[in-house]
């Protein structure tokens, strides 16, 4: 009996492991792009990750920050093991206690130190300073690695062979190295590790074009991660698991020809330098390949800061082709990370995509550039049902450009409701206890209830925003969740009977699920307008203007949006927009509003009242 708890207690801790994984493996060869339905077996998305030079970059950065660091942490702290092996136990101590703090700190903390001293000493982030920050962090795990090994060391054999006459370089690399080789093999593997596995640090430090494979997953967010990378993720997993597995068998032969051997020697210098050099020729290979996918450009580059996976990937070959400029492009999960880039000027950036509230605030502080129309002659095909809105954030349209727009509304399963849907009032119904999935964000939680209330979701009246939280309190009993992103896939799957959903991701989820059905309601709701601009210290204004004008363009715009189906405002694509979920009648319009910047006194009474709504 006990050894069946045992093996039952081992195998739940192996599924509670592994299950994640092979739930991303399985995700990766479905031909559908939902994680909730499966649409037939396929190898498409590894087709396309190798195709896609944004997912090549990142890996190839990855992988080339992560190999250099480790290099170059595992050199200093050797150097550093030496000098601490030469000291008394006092300040060995003492230094050791020193070298462990990093260990046992925040990543947040250090990452964030870390860019406050390049920005006090004027120095501009960039590829140089994601560097610098993972060999910075990297040596504390290389010290802790090697010191064990420096203690274990018999001091008489390299006295030895000084006395036989051998200088201290000869003797430590044919005495010492060969005896602390195991430690600094661990301590090179922990450091490649540690860098490959880094979000924190490389978010604070990275400068504009700089993406790793964490900053490049975590800035797909907004719209969903793709199964690109679930692709890639199978692939990462599969070649480290063969190589644990070589490993293994490898060291269980050693063992069997002589443990005390394998025990005392380890790998040797030469097959450390063997592992290295291939690892060196494998990023070296990828960077190529990577820069393969890239065209040729004579113009100069030029930066731009949006949205994760907000274009077609393609489009950004197109562009380069036909401008002549090689495109940087960096991502963000949401305006406030955005913001203090642009304000601070971190990083230089010719472009940024910004929600509308965003661009008014940015406009209002004078960080954006006013546009010159006559080199961007595609804005003719901006719809006119936008402009009415852009007027709210953006008047006579000077600093922004429209890229995708929507309303917020219900998405609803037509098998599971009791009836048509028609208002906001539904969501507190108790025939749809535990099927209903509110917004987990606070203006958008708070736009549902101020409209259903009859009170602008603008409003800086305390009085009705504590109407609105008490409202949104007495409905927590009949939500199944509060999600943004992953709204979509759970109606995909019939978690539940009613989401707050955005149009844009309407479309996408009904090709998925035919059973889905949209309304806006009548009290009115939210429309939403994501637009290009150009900062203030832009560096190529000609080239950021070139790109709103490619954006505008009628065939560029049917293909952007055959990727993203969200509603793209271009009149060159009504045929493929024009329906009452991305382009609403004018009925509807007229009781939608735009989400304001509120100042900081009026984010600070909502943030005030959110925490109250989330601690009820």
């Amino acid at each position: 009996m006990k050894k069946l708890f045992g093996g039952l207690y081992l195998a739940l801790i192996l599924l509670f492991l592994y299950l994640p994984i092979g739930t991303l493996m399985v995700l990766s060869f479905n031909a559908g792009k939902s994680m909730n339905a499966w649409q037939g077996f396929s190898m498409k998305w590894y087709a396309e990750m190798f195709r896609n030079q944004e997912i090549m970059e990142a890996l190839g950065n990855t992988l080339t920050i992560a190999l250099w660091a480790s290099v170059a942490a595992t050199i200093v702290g050797v150097l550093a093991c030496v000098g601490l092996n030469a000291m008394n136990e006092k300040k060995r101590s003492f230094f050791m206690g020193l070298n462990n703090i990093p260990l046992l700190n925040a990543d947040i903390v250090t990452g964030i130190s870390i860019m406050m001293s390049f920005l006090l000493f004027g120095i501009s982030l960039s590829y140089g300073t994601v560097l610098f920050a993972h060999i910075t962090f990297c040596i504390p795990y290389v010290i802790l690695s090697v010191m064990p090994k420096f203690k274990q060391l018999e001091n008489h054999a390299y006295e030895a062979a000084l006395d036989l006459g051998a200088t201290p370089a000869y003797a430590f690399f044919k005495i010492v190295l060969p005896d602390i080789m195991p430690g600094i093999i661990s301590g090179f593997l922990l450091s490649f590790t540690m860098s490959v596995d880094d979000f924190v640090i490389t978010h604070f430090t990275r400068g504009a074009g700089i993406n790793t494979l964490s900053t490049l997953i975590y800035s797909q967010v907004k719209v969903g991660v793709r199964p690109t990378l679930y692709a890639l993720s199978t692939l990462i997993f599969v070649v480290v698991l063969l190589v644990l597995i070589v490993v293994n068998l490898m060291s269980a032969g050693k063992r069997r020809e002589d443990y005390y051997a394998s025990a005392r020697k380890g790998l040797s210098t030469r097959a450390a330098g063997a592992f290295v050099l291939a690892l060196l020729i494998a990023v070296l290979g990828l960077n190529q390949y990577a820069g393969s996918l890239v065209g040729a450009q004579n113009q100069g580059k030029l930066y731009i800061y949006m949205f994760g996976d907000y274009i077609d990937p393609d489009l950004i070959d197109r562009f380069e082709a036909e401008s002549g400029y090689e495109l940087i492009v960096d991502y963000f999960d949401t305006n406030e990370e955005m913001y203090p880039v642009i304000k601070n000027s971190t990083a230089e950036y010719d472009v940024v995509c910004a929600s509308d509230y965003m661009i008014d605030k940015m406009r209002k502080e004078g960080l954006l550039a006013e546009i010159d129309f006559d080199h961007v002659p595609n804005i003719k095909n901006l719809t006119d049902n936008v402009k009415a809105f852009i007027e709210d954030f953006d008047p006579g349209m000077r600093y922004s450009v429209p890229h995708t727009w929507g309303t917020y509304g219900i998405i609803y399963n037509m098998e599971m409701i009791h009836g048509p849907i028609t208002s906001w009032s539904q969501l507190w119904s108790e025939e749809y206890a535990g099927e209903i999935i509110m917004p987990n964000a606070i203006r958008e939680c708070d736009m549902v209830a101020a409209k259903l209330l009859g009170y602008s979701m603008n409003t800086l009246d305390e009085n009705e925003l504590a109407e609105i939280t008490d409202l949104l309190i007495a409905q927590k009993p009949l939500v199944y969740s509060y999600a943004n992103d992953n709204a979509r896939d759970l109606m995909i799957g019939d978690s539940a009977a009613l989401a707050v959903i955005t149009s844009g991701d309407v479309i996408y989820a009904q090709d998925e699920n035919d059973k889905l059905d949209f309304v806006v309601p009548e009290e009115g709701t939210e429309v939403w307008t994501d637009c290009w601009a150009i900062p203030r210290a832009v560096n190529n204004k000609a080239g950021a203007e070139a790109w709103l004008n490619f954006m505008l363009d009628g065939e560029i715009a049917r293909v952007n949006f055959e990727y993203l189906t969200y509603g793209i405002p271009n009149k060159e694509i009504l045929d493929l927009t024009d329906n009452p979920i991305l382009n609403p009648p004018a009925e509807v319009l007229a009781k939608c509003e735009t989400l304001a910047n509120l100042g900081s006194d009026g984010d600070d009474m909502y943030s005030r009242y959110w925490k109250l709504f989330k601690a009820k």
